[in-house]
């Protein structure tokens, strides 16, 4: 089932307009009569929460039915352009704002090399300003914005929208980032770490079919956004798929910034990776020159991510296990050094696997890449308001 889809039978027998809306998100038209057969609700229910959808604007009226007699039956579906939703994915040392309509295509967007130690005031009134430019840029008013969505580099508590000890980010921790800018734009705000919203992103735009997904990121650290029976999974305080601090084998003596040691991040973390290169005599100082490092042909370098490859392998390994994913995206900065990576991860994954967890698994590169941030943060926003509980809200406000 795509992520835009509900199932009748998760809507058959409620007169509620939100439940209604449910059968309408997959964006096949269907007639008023079309949908009291599929629902067993009367026509003049149907008839009623149908117009409450027009007037809301999620429902557009798209052309008409072949007539059996009288007057042609109008068709009814999703309208995706009914709102828009502002999609914000902050990394490290970038900023990117996007505009996105309700089925998650990008609209317009705008990318900014920004420093997140700057701390959340500087780096969140930006935000605020380029959403509001942004939606003017395209003529929608603010009445038309959904929600935001943000995605940060660090761990968050979901519920909250506030960041939780966050490593690289100075100044965040416990921060309400999701008050604050609510308080300032006045629409429902979302907050999330990367790697989840990247999950999100890649499976909703690009992996539909796939209810059971891991998605990896591999750059300066490493993390796991999970996919199980189509929902994302934070665990209880939004700490799962914290990969990068699991231990790994022959990195004993290795401190890692979390005070551990051995910490697959600490071996494989781009940094570690550059270090490991100057120690012998290879210039490189970040992912970014890791990656053209391999890209030249650099036979050091090489040898270091397919070493990489199969360190994460080796976590990925347990994880296959535990979890049993049909798919593992691998995506971040490490992942555009290309089959390098990928070729360690499937060498240890299927070697160390359970055969019928690896029988159907396949292990591939993000197919949205740098896009998987913001598409992931307008889908979080998107699951949320387009709830049926949050339609029905919207209907009756």
């Amino acid at each position: 089932m795509s992520s835009f889809a509900a199932s009748p039978a998760a809507v058959g027998g409620s007169s509620r307009a939100g439940d209604l809306f449910q059968l309408l998100r997959d964006g096949r038209p269907r007639t008023r009569a079309e949908l009291a057969i599929t629902t067993g609700l009367a026509r003049s229910t149907v008839a009623a929460r149908v117009d409450l959808l027009l007037a809301s604007g999620l429902v557009a009226a798209v052309g008409e039915a072949a007539s059996s007699g009288g007057r042609p039956p109008s068709r009814f579906a999703f309208n995706p352009g009914g709102r828009v939703v502002v999609a914000v994915d902050i990394g490290a040392t970038h900023g990117v704002v996007a505009l996105t309509d309700l089925a998650c295509t990008v609209i317009d967007s705008h990318r900014r090399e920004l420093d997140i130690a700057a701390g959340p005031r500087v780096v969140l009134d930006w935000v605020v300003a380029q959403t509001r430019e942004i939606l003017s840029a395209n003529s929608r008013a603010f009445g038309d914005l959904a929600g935001i969505g943000i995605g940060l580099p660090g761990p968050v508590e979901h519920t909250s929208g506030r960041p939780t000890s966050p490593p690289i980010m100075p100044g965040w921790d416990g921060f309400d980032v999701a008050g604050f800018v609510r308080e300032q734009l006045e629409v429902p705000v979302l907050v999330d770490n990367d790697v989840n919203i990247m999950a999100l992103g890649e499976q909703a735009t690009e992996w539909p079919e796939h209810d059971n997904l891991l998605f990896v990121k591999a750059s300066t650290g490493i993390g796991a956004g999970i996919i199980s029976s189509g929902r994302l999974q934070r665990g209880a305080v939004g700490a799962a798929g914290d990969l990068g601090h699991v231990r790994v084998p022959h990195a004993e003596e290795v401190v890692c910034r979390c005070g551990n040691t051995g910490c697959l991040e600490a071996v494989v973390g781009g940094p570690a990776i550059a270090a490991g290169l100057r120690d012998r005599g290879v210039p490189a100082s970040t992912v970014r020159d890791v990656v053209e490092l391999v890209r030249a042909g650099d036979p050091a370098a090489i040898a270091a991510v397919r070493q990489a490859g199969r360190d994460i392998g080796t976590v990925l390994a347990t994880c296959v296990n535990l979890l049993n994913p049909s798919i593992i995206v691998i995506g971040g900065g490490l992942a555009t050094a290309g089959e390098h990576l990928l070729a360690g991860i499937r060498e240890v994954v299927y070697q160390r696997s359970l055969p019928l967890s690896t029988a159907q698994l396949r292990i591939v590169a993000s197919r949205a890449t740098d896009a998987a941030g913001v598409l992931g943060a307008a889908m979080m926003v998107i699951q949320s308001v387009l709830s049926a509980d949050a339609v029905e809200r919207l209907l009756s406000a």
